[in-house]
């Protein structure tokens, strides 16, 4: 015996989806789009104090004690703001180091973290670098925890990257100390009690603007007195910088040709070096934060890429799915199912019975009530029920309806005892919820005039579709489940013949060994191994029958959870045929291919998936997500209509198909979820059956509304 359903795995499931927030929250952050602090910039903002305005472009406020300094005669400190940049900085760095130059790169913490071995390099050459911020926020308009965080988050990145701490911070938007607001004041001397210097500049280039190459250089060389020092202000990200790496080639030409030497701010002042190493915990947490931010970036970039390849696979199979339930309802097998040769076979409807007190009695009035011409018989097999579904088919005393008691033994167990006894080389198996309509057996057996044909598949009907609950698994029915088998029915590959409603040879069943108990989808796997065993298996769609559905969540949840695991155990059991040669190779590559992407790859990335939509939707522009969203329930409700026409069923319970793909989506994703990791951990799922509640039982129910209430003697 294998191990119960494991244990704890919703836990792991909760962590994964929390983990995978934080990470799309944090890179939303790092790239402006959740946390961001709005720049409001007053028309006329107060200045700061004179001894501000007055002061050099190196400012220390540490002890409440307002100290500038300027760059000595012939130096110039290049200044880069907002990197690094893996395109432009690079570019720049190599410039540098042609000409023997020193600059100093004001590097913002989310690019620190994404560029962690860019970051290394800049420190490797020699250079300095400082804190811009972590995202480029307005310090003088941020509150001031969110500066203090703002300037810790950038010390750990720097710390994870580089393993150092810097002391030099410049603010986003400021400029030179005559600019200066008193917001920006209040911001550098919260960041002065922390520690920093604030750099500011004495030549703006404002190469942001991409002004030109010569007004780049004319800005930084001209302004101010000849010989004397200066900080310039550059860009090495934030748009394209072409501008800048050619005006800095020129820049470093034309001002050491005059005596001027080019070196960090730090370095030009004679100060202490703009970098300390830390310790091996604070470059512990720091290497946590680059590797989380990298994560992120990486994930938020794929899933940009999967939800946009999800929404292409998506529409691809519903065109796909509608081609060939046309050609299907147009031109496959039509005039072969029309032409009878000789008289219909005798049948053997076998009912395996488990438990199914409440819905029983109308299965079998509906299989006797029927306008099949030859000789049948019914066998109703109790697989052990503790109710008293024997007793009432028992007491129903039918002509031509046999009961078999049994020890329970499952499902697969019971229809091989069914078929055992069976008299006939035609067996009907049909499940103890189900009703037949009076001429399903007549259309169901059809097909099988063709002696290739080993097996039929019937379409199987939602009775109790009254709520919501009930309209969404009718919709699944038809546009999920009977479009896909015509298009099955089309390629010749049929994966499943629902327990619910299916016909078989005699000789098929005997040539795959009967039904086996090794998957929990034993109408799947024996589906597949009747295709693998060179039988065509189609599909017939005017032979309806009518099935309970679960009514509650939970009792959905429990059956499409077998349903999902079983059909994987299945997938896993007949993986050979995808390597396999003739019938059994075509079926594989064309049916386990298609079940393998679009049930069980595709759900189990689509939470993912879609909490990556739900992201763009609330920090992202929202337009592209919801543009997709609309189109796709637009195409589901459009091939949704025409499956309804195809089946002769009514257009109205569309209406619940844009909540549908909110709500049932979603479990449905999670069944597929809590299945694969139950098949990945090794586990083995007990059997789970659902509660029925009598639809077709009693005055009015469905058995009524059907006409299934009267009764018919067979063989």
């Amino acid at each position: 015996m294998g191990r119960g359903e494991p244990k704890g795995h919703w836990l792991l499931l909760a962590l994964g989806a929390l983990a995978l927030t934080v990470l799309l929250l944090l890179d939303g952050f790092a790239n402006g789009a959740v946390g961001e602090a709005p720049r409001k910039e007053p028309a006329h903002p107060a200045a700061a104090p004179a001894e501000a305005t007055s002061a050099g472009p190196v400012i220390n406020l540490a002890g409440g004690k307002t100290q500038s300094r300027r760059m000595p005669a012939k130096t110039v400190a290049l200044t880069f703001d907002d990197g690094p940049d893996p395109e432009w900085t690079p570019r720049i760095l190599d410039v540098l180091r042609r000409h023997n130059a020193h600059a100093t790169f004001f590097s913002m913490g989310a690019h620190i973290a994404q560029q962690p071995a860019l970051t290394r390099r800049i420190l490797r050459e020699g250079n300095e670098i400082g804190s811009h911020t972590y995202t480029h926020i307005d310090m003088a308009a941020s509150p001031a925890w969110r500066t203090r965080f703002e300037l810790d988050l950038t010390q750990r990145a720097l710390a994870g990257a580089a393993g150092v701490h810097t002391r030099l911070m410049r603010m986003p938007y400021s400029s030179r100390p005559d600019g200066l607001t008193a917001g920006e004041w209040r911001a550098a001397r919260l960041a002065g009690a922390d520690g920093y210097l604030t750099v500011l500049t004495d030549r703006d280039t404002e190469d942001w603007a991409r002004p030109g190459v010569d007004r780049i250089v004319r800005d930084a060389t001209t302004a101010g007195r000849r010989g004397e020092g200066a900080i310039v202000m550059l860009h090495d990200a934030g748009g394209d910088r072409t501008e800048t790496v050619a005006a800095l080639e020129q820049i470093i030409v034309r001002l050491q040709a005059q005596g001027y030497r080019f070196t960090g701010v730090a370095e030009g002042l004679g100060l202490p070096a703009a970098t300390v190493k830390v310790g091996g915990g604070e470059q512990a947490i720091g290497t946590v934060l680059v590797a989380a931010q990298r994560t992120a970036g990486w994930l938020t970039g794929w899933f940009g890429l999967l939800f946009l390849l999800a929404g292409m696979l998506c529409a691809i199979r519903l065109g796909v799915l509608l081609v060939f339930a046309h050609v299907h309802m147009r031109a496959v097998r039509r005039p072969q199912r029309r032409r009878t040769q000789g008289e219909p076979p005798p049948l053997s409807v076998i009912v395996p019975a488990y438990n199914e007190e409440a819905g029983i009695a109308a299965t079998v009035r509906s299989l006797l009530d029927t306008d099949y011409p030859a000789p049948f018989e019914v066998i109703v097999v109790d697989d052990g029920s503790t109710d008293r579904t024997a007793e009432i088919v028992e007491a129903l005393a039918l002509p031509g309806v046999r009961l078999i008691r049994k020890p329970n033994g499952g499902k697969p167990s019971a229809l091989n005892t069914g078929a055992a006894a069976a008299r006939t080389d035609v067996l009907v198996l049909v499940d103890g919820d189900t009703v037949f309509q009076r001429d399903t057996l007549r259309h169901l057996v059809a097909p099988l005039d063709d002696p290739r044909v080993g097996a039929v598949s019937g379409n199987t009907k939602v009775a109790n579709r009254g709520g919501v609950l009930g309209r969404w698994q009718h919709i699944e029915y038809v546009i999920g489940f009977n479009l896909d088998r015509r298009m099955f029915d089309v390629l010749q590959c049929m994966p499943t013949i629902p327990g619910a409603i299916g016909a078989f040879r005699r000789a098929a069943l005997l040539e795959v060994g009967g039904v086996h108990d090794d998957t929990l989808a034993e109408d799947t796997d024996l589906t597949m191994a009747i295709c693998r065993a060179g039988w065509r298996v189609v599909y017939e769609e005017k032979a309806l029958a009518w099935t309970e559905a679960p009514d509650s969540l939970r009792q959905l949840w429990r059956q499409r959870y077998r349903w999902c695991y079983g059909t994987m155990q299945a997938m896993w059991k007949h993986r050979r045929s995808v390597v396999e040669r003739g019938r059994s190779g075509r079926f594989g590559r064309r049916c386990l291919t298609y079940l393998a992407v679009f049930q069980v790859v595709l759900p189990l990335f689509a939470p993912a998936v879609d909490l990556f939509a739900l992201f763009g939707l609330a920090f992202l522009d929202p337009t592209a997500p919801l543009l997709m969203w609309a189109a796709f329930t637009a195409a589901q409700a459009a091939a949704g209509a025409y499956a309804l026409w195809l089946d002769h069923e009514p257009v109205r319970p569309l209406w619940t198909l844009p909540l549908q793909q909110v709500v049932y989506r979603q479990l449905m994703y999670l069944v597929v979820l809590q299945s694969a990791v139950t098949a990945v951990l090794g586990a083995r799922l007990r059997w789970q059956t659902i509660r029925r509640t009598g639809t077709f039982a009693g005055p009015g129910g469905e058995e009524a509304r059907l006409g299934l209430g009267g009764q018919s003697v067979a063989g």
